[in-house]
This record gives structure tokens, sequence and C-alpha cells, in this order.
């Protein structure tokens, strides 16, 4: 997925999200610098070893995640591992995405790479397969399957959720609703429960002059709102279909068609902020922290920050479903790493990847934004703060399986489908089922 631009996701979701001519699935196989590997995902004769390699050794890591979240886990195995350096490169994610591919394959090939979505890094055999180290580390027994399987495609890249490991995860993002407390109390709102209440929270806002939803949209974070709705109201196993590109699924469903619909209703009501595809994501939250609004759709990654700017003062719940007791649903991806096919250290490099779902590792996921890889049972954040709330949100969306892919992901080319549709449609130039229509047409060119 590419991550939305901002400390990772989308600020980051996106994710965090998929990118404009994204290396790592847009690019064509045919720009590949000269010695591209093929075939050799499983690189034979690899046979992994546990034992971190002794003596000095630097491990190369170039990734577009930019919380923090990276450099606080290079800094803490560093000092576990003193012969080790860590060698951060970050660069910014639409520039990462359109070169990834080209840096995989040269002879200065990195140790690990921060993967955005599989599409054609996998399909040009330029990451290995992860299975030996999941074997060897027992990944498949102490991390959720359902949180491994966003990294998990057949060889071709395309069919998603099931197949080789291809990347192995660094913390996890959760998409929910951010509120303004001091606002909501101000109009007599309390956390609504189901999606009528939420829906009437935004109609109330509205006639008190406050901006009801706070959005951002100039790189597509509209997706955060629909998909939103559409994995409430539609239900996570539908929503997944989808985005795993399942043969047979479709948008043009009932949860697909409530969140089209809602994201045009709310524009025509005014219940978006004027000159919302002129702004990106980091200025809405920075215009939700100044409360200017009532709700923002955002991810967990921004949730440090706006903790510092209006402490006290944020909450954060899965967008409610159809009745109070509908099962939580959110969007959700990691800060995910591949080890390229060319890394010169593979083994210490597997290593990392280990050492990102350990205990320790745990709490610096957690305070840089993002719910740890493993342990989350572990993590403490002050009472009363928004990542307090994040974590009880995540509980309760982990417990029902309701954590949803990003639709962003589901083919190479849907965060340019979802950004310019999604515009269109906040603009009032197309209809939600010409939304959708576009919608359907890229992910059948990749899925059938």
């Amino acid at each position: 997925m590419r991550r939305p631009s901002g400390p990772a996701l989308p600020a980051a979701a996106a994710v965090a999200m998929a990118a404009v001519l994204s290396a790592t699935g847009m690019t064509s196989c045919g720009v590949l610098a000269p010695g591209a590997l093929t075939q050799v995902h499983a690189v034979p004769g690899w046979a992994v070893s546990t034992t971190v390699p002794a003596g000095r050794a630097t491990l190369t890591v170039v990734s577009s995640e930019n919380s923090g979240t990276t450099r606080a886990l290079a800094a803490a195995f560093e000092k576990l591992h003193p012969g080790v350096a860590v060698d951060f490169r970050y660069t910014a994610v639409d520039d990462y995405n359109k070169s990834l591919n080209l840096t995989l394959s040269s002879d200065h090939a990195p140790d690990l790479a921060l993967l955005n979505m599989l599409g054609t890094t996998v399909r040009a055999d330029l990451v290995r397969s992860l299975d030996p180290c999941a074997t060897a580390y027992g990944w498949d027994r102490s991390y959720p399957g359902t949180e491994l399987a966003q990294w998990r495609a057949d060889d071709t890249g395309v069919r998603l959720g099931t197949g080789h490991l291809w990347a192995a995860p660094a913390g996890f993002s959760v998409v929910g609703v951010y509120y303004d407390k001091a606002v909501a109390a101000g109009l007599g709102i309390t956390a609504p429960t189901t999606f009528a209440a939420f829906e009437a929270d935004l109609a109330k806002a509205k006639a008190a002059g406050k901006t009801p939803v706070q959005l951002g949209n100039l790189q597509g974070h509209a997706s955060l709102v629909f998909q939103s709705v559409t994995d409430s109201v539609g239900g996570a196993r539908t929503a997944s279909r989808w985005a795993y590109g399942i043969p047979g699924a479709t948008i043009e469903a009932p949860g697909g068609t409530a969140g089209a619909r809602a994201l045009s209703d709310w524009a025509r009501k005014g219940y978006l902020p004027a000159g919302a595809n002129g702004t990106d994501l980091p200025g809405s939250v920075a215009a939700f922290a100044e409360g200017r609004s009532l709700f923002l759709f955002d991810g967990s990654w921004d949730a440090a920050v706006i903790d510092r700017t209006m402490p006290g003062r944020a909450g954060f719940i899965p967008l409610p479903g159809p009745s109070a007791s509908s099962p939580a649903t959110g969007i959700g991806t990691s800060i995910a790493y591949a080890i390229p096919t060319r890394a010169e250290h593979p083994d210490l490099a597997a290593a990392f990847l280990d050492f990102m779902g350990s205990a320790q590792a745990a709490q610096l996921e957690f305070d840089t934004g993002f719910m740890p890889v493993a342990h989350a049972d572990q993590v403490t954040a002050p009472s009363g703060s928004v990542l307090a709330d994040v974590a009880a949100a995540w509980r309760r969306v982990d417990r029902g399986n309701g954590l949803v892919p990003f639709f962003n992901n589901a083919t190479p080319t849907m965060n340019d489908t979802l950004t310019a549709a999604g515009q269109q449609l906040i603009g009032g130039r197309s209809s939600p089922a010409q939304f959708l229509t576009a919608l359907q047409a890229d992910w059948a060119r990749e899925h059938g």
C-alpha cells in the first residue's frame, strides 16, 4: 500500500497507500536496470541462520516511512548488537515508489526495503520469499495470520492475501475517526455508537456552524472516508474479498454503494471543508488540532502528533456500524520490510525483522503511532490520551477480525484511480455510480 504522505501512512494510510507510477506496483519491468534477476524468489541455498553474524556490519535500510518508528527500532537494535550499524535512508514516498525497483535491481541493493505495495517488485523477482524466515523464527505462530496475510501473494504479485510471505511488519496502523471532545461537548454530542447516530452528529455540527468532517484530499485521502463507510456498512469479510482481489468480488455492492453515497452526500451538504481537494492530509490534521471540525478520518500514525498538539482534547473510535452491536471494522496495514534478492546481509536483515516483533520493540512502535507487531498487551499509554483510545479501538477491531486492507492496494493503479475519482465525486463532477464503476473497472483489469 502506498502510505499517504506525512508521518508514515496517510499522513502516513495509508497508509499510509499506493502511489503514482509506483515502482512497487506500476512501473514496467522493462525499466529495470541491466542484470535484473529472474526466478530467484526462494534464493536457492539460503538456509536462514537465526544467529546475528559476529563482527562489524552495516545494515542498509531504504524507506519512505518518516514517523520515526524505523529509526527508533534501528537505534535499539544497534544498542543490542554493538557491532551492527543501521544505515537508514529515507526518501519521500512518491520518489521512493518511482525508484524502488531500480534500487533493488542495482549492484548496490539495500539489505531491507520498505514495501508500500507488492505488485511488480514481486513480479520482477526483486525480493525474497520470507517463508524460510517465518519458519526459522516462528512468525506464523507469534503473529496473527490476518496481519501477515496483507503481505502474502502468489509469484505474480496479483493474487493477494495468500501464497508466499514477501514482507514482515514493523508496526500496524488502524484507521478510524478522531473526534474533538471540546467541540463535541459544546454541541451536546457523545461518541456515536451507530452509523445513523454518526450522520446525525454531522448534521448537528453543520447546523451549529462547525465543519463536521475535516478532510484533505489533495493526495486522495477521501479514500479513508469511502472505505471506512464501505467496511462498516458492508462488513469486513466482503470488503476484504475485494481488497485481496478474490475472483467474483465487486465494489458495486451495498457497502461500496453506501460509501460512495456518503462521500457524495457529505460534500453536497457542506459536511466537508471547502477546498478539500486542494488540501493535503497534514493540513487537515492541523486544522482539526485547531478545533475547526468535529471529526477527522485518519490513521493511528497521527495519534502521537494529535496528542501533542491537543492534549486531552481528542478521542478515537472505529467508525460505528449499522447497530451498536455490529462488529468493529478498521482499515489497517503495516510498515513492512522486504529483504531484496541482492541483499548483502540477508541473515542480519532477518534478525532485524524478528527484533521488530520483540517485547522491547513493542513500546517503541506504539510510542511512534503504530500498534506493535506482537506483545500489544504489554504497551502502556497515559490514561485519557488518544493513544489509549487507539489501543482500545485496535483491540475491538482485532477481536472481531475486522481489519481490512487498504483498498488503494487492490491493484497497482488503484491509488491513482481512487484519488482522481474521489476528487471528481467530491467536486460534484461525477455520481456515486460512476465513481464505483471506475473503481471496479480498474480492479477488473488486474483481477479479471
